[in-house]
C-alpha cells in the first residue's frame, strides 16, 4: 500500500484513498477486477449492461464480500429495468452509480436521497453543464484518446472547458496511464483520473491471456462507426478491416445475429429488446439503422474479452495501449501512479519556489 496521499474533492466525495477511477468496461469490469482496484484504493467499477439483473445482484454481493471499500456500477438510465437496476443499488448501498448516458433528474434526486454517489459520463462542455444542473455529483469526461466509444476533441482541449464550466469534481479520462498524467489532470483543475485499457491489462484483469498478449502487441487503434454506428476506439485488425469494408445489407444481417445472441444470454425478450431500442433512439438521437448496429456491440466484445478469440471480436482501446508493456497488479499500478504523481507535484513546488527565490 502507497503511503503517498493525494487527497482531493474526489476522494472526500466516495471516500477512497486515491483519485484513480477504473471505468466500467463491459465484459472486463467483473468482481474480480473491481475488488482489486477497490482493495488497492482506487474507485472500482462494476459494467452491468452485459449482466442481467440476478448477475448484477451476485456480482454486487461477490465484490462487498471480497473488500470493505467504495466501489461503483455503471448503468445504462435508459434500459428498460434501470429502476430495478437503481434498486438493487440503494438496497445494497453501493457508492457510486456511474452513467455513459445522463440520467433525468428524478433518477438522480432518487439516488442522492438514499446517498449514492451519481457521477455522469460526458464528452462535451454542454453535457456537464446539463448534468451539473440536474444535480450529479460529479463528472467523468472523456477526450478522444479514450476507448470504447469517444468524441472527437483531445482531453488536453476538452477537461478545462469542463473544468471552467462546473462547480462540481471533475474526472479525467482518455489518455492516461501514469502518475505524471495524474499529476496533469490534477494541475488543470481534475480532481482524479480514470482509466480503462491500462486496468485491462493488468494482473487483475480476467481478459484471456492471450487477448492481453494481442494488446500489448498492437500500437494502432482506429475510431470505427461499424460496429455499432457510432465512433468507437478499438485496436486495428483483420476484422475490424472488414467491418469498415462491409456494405449495409452484411452489416444488417450481422447485426440481427448478434442481436438474437444477446438476446439468449442476456434472458431479455424481443419486446424488452425493441423498448430499450427506441430509449436508445431518442436519448441518442440515432437512426433506426443504428439502433439495430446496437446488437453487435457486447456480442463482438465478448467474442474477444471472454470468449478469447480475438480474431472473430473487437477489442475497445485507448490510444495509451501504444505505449503500454506490462502487465502490473492493481495495488502494484495505483501505488507507482500515486508515488510517481506526488513526486512530480513536488519536484515542480521546488522548482518554481527556487525560480522565485531571490538570490
Amino acid at each position: 500500500m502507497s503511503g503517498q496521499v493525494l487527497e482531493t474533492p474526489l476522494t472526500r466525495l466516495v471516500g477512497v484513498r486515491h483519485p484513480v477511477v477504473q471505468t466500467g468496461m463491459g465484459w472486463v469490469a467483473g468482481p474480480r477486477l473491481v475488488t482489486a482496484v477497490a482493495n488497492a484504493g482506487g474507485l472500482g467499477i462494476l459494467a452491468s449492461a452485459t449482466m442481467t439483473l440476478d448477475q448484477l445482484t451476485a456480482a454486487v454481493r461477490e465484490v462487498k464480500e471480497r473488500t470493505d471499500a467504495p466501489f461503483g456500477v455503471n448503468l445504462r438510465a435508459d434500459a428498460s429495468d434501470a429502476g430495478d437496476r437503481i434498486d438493487l443499488l440503494i438496497k445494497e448501498q453501493v457508492k457510486v452509480a456511474s452513467f455513459a448516458l445522463a440520467p433525468k433528474p428524478d433518477l438522480i434526486a432518487k439516488l442522492k436521497d438514499a446517498g449514492v454517489v451519481v457521477i455522469p459520463s460526458v464528452g462535451a462542455r454542454r453535457h456537464a453543464e446539463k448534468v451539473a444542473a440536474w444535480g450529479a455529483d460529479a463528472v467523468l469526461v472523456q477526450g478522444g484518446e479514450g476507448g470504447g466509444h469517444t468524441g472527437a476533441v483531445a482531453t488536453t482541449l476538452l477537461l478545462p472547458q469542463v473544468v471552467d464550466a462546473v462547480d462540481i469534481p471533475v474526472i479525467a479520462a482518455g489518455g492516461f496511464f501514469d502518475g505524471r498524467g495524474l499529476a496533469a489532470a490534477l494541475a488543470y483543475g481534475a480532481a482524479g483520473v480514470a482509466m480503462g485499457t491500462r486496468f485491462l491489462l493488468t494482473a487483475d484483469s480476467a481478459v484471456p491471456e492471450e487477448v492481453k498478449r494481442v494488446y500489448l502487441g498492437t500500437t494502432e487503434t482506429v475510431v470505427t462507426r461499424q460496429v455499432d454506428g457510432m465512433p468507437h476506439r478499438v485496436l486495428r485488425s483483420d476484422l475490424v478491416d472488414a467491418l469498415e469494408r462491409s456494405g449495409r445489407v452484411s452489416g444488417t444481417v450481422r447485426a440481427l445475429r448478434n442481436a438474437a445472441a444477446f438476446k439468449k444470454i442476456s434472458g431479455m425478450s424481443w419486446r424488452a429488446m425493441l423498448a430499450d431500442g427506441r430509449a436508445m433512439k431518442h436519448g441518442k438521437d440515432l437512426s433506426w439503422s443504428q439502433v439495430l448496429m446496437a446488437g453487435n456491440t457486447p456480442m463482438l466484445l465478448k467474442a474477444a474479452m471472454v470468449d478469447g478469440r480475438p480474431d472473430l471480436g473487437v477489442m475497445a482501446s485507448g490510444q495509451v495501449v501504444a505505449v503500454l508493456d506490462d502487465l502490473p497488479g492493481c495495488a502494484e499500478l495505483i501505488d507507482a501512479i500515486v508515488a510517481q504523481a506526488a513526486g512530480r507535484i513536488a519536484a515542480q513546488h521546488a522548482y518554481l519556489t527556487r525560480a522565485t527565490t531571490p538570490r
